[in-house]
């Protein structure tokens, strides 16, 4: 089925475009775009911030539910000096990026300013940086854990 508009005379085939916005849905794209020779059809959404809090929502209760021992365990340390804490909601990554070596590990050495580790919010990687020197004793999270706001991510002494 073709169409035409009324102001330039353009074809516009509205079965295609049903089913590029079909696509969007199905694959939870936020736009797609099409060339055929000079014709060119873009569709697009506007993204709601409802139900990206309902997608971020719904991993971060499921491990909290099913894992309270490590919540119990992290409160035998909740008053230790070294004690680190997240400042945000996310998703922890242990290391810069897929199979790279982690920032740390537990007996390693560590600076004032040094990345620990990196907190993803938002689609935005936040590096967390070590509040004073010395060894990591304790890591508290495991990479790719969703966190929340000030749980315990590690130990340094």
């Amino acid at each position: 089925m073709t169409e035409t508009s009324g102001t330039g005379g353009m074809q516009v085939d509205t079965a295609l475009v049903r089913q590029l916005a079909e696509l969007l849905d199905e694959t939870r794209l936020s736009e797609i775009e099409v060339h055929d020779g000079e014709r060119r059809i873009r569709v697009a959404r506007t993204l709601t911030a409802a139900p990206a809090f309902t997608h971020v929502a719904a991993p971060i209760a499921a491990p909290a539910a099913a894992a309270p021992a490590p919540a119990a365990a992290a409160d035998d340390h909740a008053s230790h000096p070294g004690l680190v804490r997240s400042p945000m909601v996310g998703t922890v990554y242990l290391s810069s990026e897929p199979g790279a070596a982690p920032f740390i590990s537990e007996g390693s050495q560590v600076k004032a300013g040094e990345t620990l580790l990196i907190v993803e919010a938002m689609k935005v990687m936040n590096p967390i940086a070590a509040p004073r020197g010395g060894t990591v004793s304790r890591i508290l999270v495991a990479n790719g854990q969703p966190i929340e706001f000030d749980q315990p991510l590690a130990i340094i002494d």
